[in-house]
């Protein structure tokens, strides 16, 4: 059954729910960039420069949204379709309301008549009639034959001419259809039905609990299709975007240009490092890893500028990614926030059991929406620099110390409200701690489980910290499988530009 039913009924809009998927790493060496051999069907091979038509276009469309969604169905176990209507305020609920409420009227206006006008009514059998069906497996031959039987729109024609339409019957036998096709979660909805008297009322209820049925129907195959998508992922993702470079050979421009950023700033550190270094030969060309370019790259999108547009080979993760940036983001302020005590307060509280963790409890709600354009982090740090003091003051007192004089607590203060600050000592002290724990994950073998050590300063949000690394490795490592032959071709062309071209291998070289 397809997900976008053309239906007249109160059907509406669907959305997607997120979360992250997990697979295998994939690395470069050299001699995969060099290769010149390939000959296997799914190789990624550059297009000529051409003109693309708007069919074209549409064509690299749809192969987006089919790519998309079939990402989001395998990777995000939370997938499903909604059943969502318009605000009531809003103006495609008001039109949806007059238009809605003017065709019911004009039904219940035809079968008021004497004698009964039903063309209308027979048209919504037919229109239920096929929603029924499509509810169908193969193979229920003896039901939906009963179904065309009964809901024959040719015979109920006859029966109008004569006035001996059972509309009532007809409806009832609807109901005790739906019953025996609903999931259970809709028995209470096919029992309000079999409440309703108003024929047009009943037939109206009837094409909303139909909607709800579909959309029912659409998460279960989508539940069946997920096994499948999962084993079959990488090599239709990657079939997918070839047939969009294949329709528009641009597709690949922001990825190049994300590639050639990270190798611009390899090359910077490189060049930093041996110009500190005595001896260091500086007329040789530097030597860098594809696999580090590569790697940089990804921890860049940790702290990309959304304003600016994804590379194209990470949009289907785009959200996902958003998520952790934020995420890290408030965890950076946690350990700033705890790390400042620590060192103002720490003699005073060394004792006192889990405390950091109590900073933390103190600090997240405080930071709930980070990401909001109308949130204020120098008013949350203000908040959480007040109540930490009361803390301190109130742990202190219940063991007989004395209190911070007002001195210590502007101090601390102070210090947690200039975390906001650009170029904060603290806050990119922390940062660069957060982004070498996540350089570490990268660097991990996919097939080792466990996490890097956590380095000094994060252990209050290690927990935190080890489950973002792990949700981030397996969008890289993912990633890394479907689009890796499209990177080799990108890196090859950027770093050995004297290299033979040829098509690149389609399995991903290890490292």
């Amino acid at each position: 059954m397809p997900l976008n039913d053309d239906q007249h009924s109160d059907s509406d809009s669907s959305r997607l729910s997120e979360s992250t998927a997990s697979s295998s790493d994939s690395e470069y060496s050299r001699q995969s960039f060099n290769s010149d051999s390939s000959s296997k069907p799914s190789s990624p091979a550059s297009s000529p420069p051409k003109i693309i038509t708007f069919d074209e276009l549409m064509a690299a469309a749809r192969n987006l949204s089919d790519l998309t969604l079939a990402h989001e169905i395998a990777v995000n176990a939370n997938f499903c379709i909604k059943h969502e209507a318009f605000p009531q305020n809003s103006l495609a609920g008001t039109v949806k309301r007059i238009v809605h409420k003017a065709f019911w009227d004009h039904l219940e206006s035809e079968l008021n008549e004497d004698p009964p006008e039903y063309e209308h009514a027979i048209k919504l059998f037919e229109e239920i009639k096929e929603i029924l069906l499509s509810f169908l497996t193969p193979g229920a031959n003896r039901i939906k034959n009963q179904i065309c039987e009964v809901l024959d729109t040719d015979l109920i024609r006859q029966q109008a001419e004569h006035n001996a339409v059972d509309i009532h019957g007809l409806a009832n036998y609807i109901i005790n259809t739906m019953g025996k096709l609903c999931a259970p979660i809709r028995d209470n909805d096919i029992k309000q039905l079999k409440a309703t008297d108003n024929i047009v009322e009943l037939l109206r209820q009837i094409f909303h609990v139909l909607d709800l049925m579909k959309v029912d129907m659409a998460n279960y195959r989508i539940q069946n299709l997920r096994p499948y998508l999962q084993r079959n992922l990488v090599d239709y993702e990657r079939t997918k975007f070839q047939e969009i470079l294949d329709e528009t050979p641009n597709a690949l421009d922001l990825t190049t240009e994300w590639i050639k950023e990270s190798i611009e700033d390899e090359l910077s550190s490189v060049s930093d490092e041996s110009s500190s270094s005595p001896g260091a030969d500086s007329s040789s060309k530097p030597i860098i890893s594809p696999t580090l370019v590569l790697n940089n790259g990804y921890l860049k999108l940790l702290q990309w500028d959304y304003h600016k547009t994804f590379p194209e080979t990470l949009i289907t993760d785009e959200v996902r990614l958003q998520e952790l940036r934020e995420k890290l983001n408030q965890l950076k302020i946690v350990a700033c926030v705890c790390l400042i005590t620590n060192n103002m307060v720490g003699a005073a509280i060394v004792d006192v059991p889990d405390f950091a963790e109590q900073l933390k409890r103190i600090s997240v709600p405080l930071l709930e929406g980070m990401s909001k354009k109308t949130f204020d982090l120098k008013e949350a740090l203000n908040a959480i620099g007040v109540q930490i003091c009361s803390k301190v003051n109130r742990s202190l007192t219940e063991r007989g110390l004395p209190t911070l004089n007002a001195e210590m607590q502007s101090n601390l203060m102070g210090q947690i409200g200039h975390i906001a600050e650009e170029n904060n000592p603290i806050s990119s002290l922390i940062d660069k701690r957060i982004q070498f724990f996540m350089r570490s994950v990268l660097a991990l073998p996919s097939f080792q489980k466990c996490m890097p050590t956590v380095p000094g300063g994060l252990s209050v949000i290690q927990t935190e910290m080890e489950l973002i690394g792990s949700q981030y490795a397996s969008i890289v490592n993912f990633n890394k499988q479907v689009y890796g032959p499209f990177y080799a071709n990108i890196l090859r062309k950027l770093l050995f530009p004297e290299a033979p071209m040829g098509k690149t291998e389609t399995e991903t070289p290890t490292n």
